[in-house]
């Protein structure tokens, strides 16, 4: 028996591009053009060799295979780690990876993350990345409304995907509804009767957080409700800015009723020193957090939140991505994800 399941294994161990044309009935030349990425073979005949080669368990010589054609077959995601959301055990850039990864590997490309921290500049280090050739296509986070980085893929003409939009130049990008969630949060609020709604955003010039702001500004002034500068809250990007919400709040000479965070992971840090100094969250200050998310799942009272599925939206960006790979790619497309109110016990108070 030990015999038979080593011969039945080898194949897949062994496999090569001729196994590949085999199984699919065609040329050895027409797999060979489809693994390559040549123009004259179709999308769909590319999409099956791919996934004909991972389930066989083909694997071709990439060093090989990358001198011969100038590309390496991966897509690098470059990502920030020190944040208040990665401090914190966020995990949205894993989920992400996975509906990325999903749609990437059977067109015969691996996912790299390059994590850049506070000992490295965002910009030189996506202009070394480019430079070193580390991959073929890029997804770039925590993306600023002016990018310098944005700047040099579009003049490169390197293969990218943003998440999050910038005022500069025509480029494909995904991004989650800040603004919408936002004012849907202001807008429940205000329905139940509080008039000084405070926002809390980190204290950084991303796209995420100007458009939280846009979004909150629009539906106050559309709410006629309070509109004191006071109430707009800039935090540091860490894993304190919770508790230092908490003390900003309470030092208010006039203290709003309710907040809206842009980033959720504020939810532990503020309930805590809420507490501690004798308030009551839900009950003395509503709360709606941005995000649904497994750090702040076990909170008292349920944190009210917006949910999106991040395996989805991961598929959709590696969509974008193998457009922006190909031969002759198709115009640019920016795509705005709405989120679901998911409602819990943190803005009952009224």
């Amino acid at each position: 028996m030990g015999a038979e399941e080593g011969r039945g294994a080898a194949p897949s161990r062994g496999a090569g591009i001729r196994d590949v044309a085999r199984q699919l009935g065609m040329s050895i030349s027409t797999v060979s053009r489809a693994m390559n990425g040549r123009g004259e073979v179709s999308a769909e005949t590319r999409r099956l060799v791919a996934e004909t080669a991972a389930a066989l368990g083909y694997r071709p010589n990439q060093s090989g295979r990358s001198l011969r054609q100038g590309r390496t077959n991966t897509v690098a995601l470059v990502m920030p780690t020190q944040t208040a959301r990665t401090q914190s055990g966020e995990t949205f850039f894993l989920n992400v990876c996975n509906g990325l990864q999903e749609v990437l590997w059977p067109r015969g490309l691996d996912l790299v993350i390059l994590p850049f921290g506070p000992a490295a500049k965002p910009d030189e280090f996506l202009r070394n990345a480019v430079d070193r050739h580390l991959a073929d296509a890029f997804v770039l986070a925590d993306t600023r409304r002016t990018d310098p980085r944005v700047d040099h893929l579009v003049e490169q003409r390197v293969p990218f995907v943003s998440l999050g939009r910038t005022q500069a130049h025509e480029h494909s990008w995904l991004d989650l509804d800040f603004a919408g969630v936002a004012a849907q949060s202001v807008r429940r609020l205000a329905a139940g009767g509080h008039r000084r709604i405070a926002v809390a955003t980190a204290d950084r010039d991303v796209n995420s957080d100007v458009e939280f702001l846009r979004g909150y500004r629009e539906a106050v002034a559309e709410r006629g409700l309070d509109d004191d500068p006071g109430l707009v809250l800039r935090l540091p990007d860490n894993r304190d800015a919770g508790g230092v919400l908490g003390e900003r709040l309470l030092a208010s000479a006039d203290r709003p009723t309710a907040v809206v965070l842009a980033q959720e992971t504020l939810a532990p840090g503020l309930y805590r020193h809420l507490r501690a100094n004798g308030v009551e969250p839900g009950r003395d200050l509503a709360v709606i957090g941005f995000r649904e998310n497994p750090v702040c799942e076990h909170l008292v009272p349920s944190l009210t939140c917006f949910h999106v599925s991040l395996e989805h939206y991961g598929r959709r960006l590696g969509e974008l991505v193998l457009d922006r790979l190909e031969p002759a790619p198709p115009p640019p497309v920016g795509e705005l994800w709405p989120m679901t109110l998911v409602p819990k016990d943190s803005d009952r108070s009224y």
